[in-house]
């Protein structure tokens, strides 16, 4: 052996001193994995304590059937939801009012103008009109911001409150 080891020029104790380390690496390798081995081996042996093949399989196949429960459930909440919003679009959200005296000999300010309007600025102006008498009430339709009939001062500033109204421009 150490003819064949002089031809090469490689001292044997430098080539026993490699196996040594490289058997000192294999060892450290051998025990980590038998580590990792015992520590995978005691988390089944925990996955599995008192349960067999089948209970096992019936586990799964009821979270199975609850995740399909909970994915329909989903896609019905979210279909909700698109119908909740539509129903949202078209609802008077925004409002403006404005108190006023409508006439001279009447204070208090008990007339008043009343403007609801939906995200498209859409909606009607109620004017309550107050007097000694009487008290009457008019309607007036406004589509996308505008009316198809004249505005008195007091509809047009409501309008503008109700149109402004979340951008914090209100005041009341």
């Amino acid at each position: 052996m150490n003819s064949v080891l002089d031809t090469i020029g490689i001292d044997p104790g430098i080539l026993i001193v490699v196996l040594i380390i490289l058997t000192l690496i294999l060892i450290i390798v051998t025990l980590n994995i038998s580590l990792t081995m015992h520590r995978l081996k005691r988390k089944y042996n925990i996955f599995m304590r008192g349960q067999d093949a089948q209970s096992l399989e019936r586990v799964f196949t009821n979270k199975l059937k609850e995740i399909d429960k909970l994915t329909s459930s989903n896609e019905m909440q979210v279909n909700e939801i698109r119908r909740l919003n539509q129903v949202m679009d078209k609802t008077l959200t925004k409002h403006g009012i404005v108190k006023y005296d409508a006439f001279d000999d009447v204070g208090g300010k008990l007339s008043f103008v009343l403007s609801m309007l939906d995200k498209d600025n859409s909606g009607i102006i109620l004017n309550v009109i107050h007097s000694r008498e009487n008290c009457f009430l008019y309607v007036k339709e406004i589509v996308k911001g505008e009316s198809y009939i004249m505005l008195s001062a007091e509809e047009q500033e409501s309008l503008e409150r109700a149109a402004s109204y979340g951008n914090g421009d209100f005041i009341m």
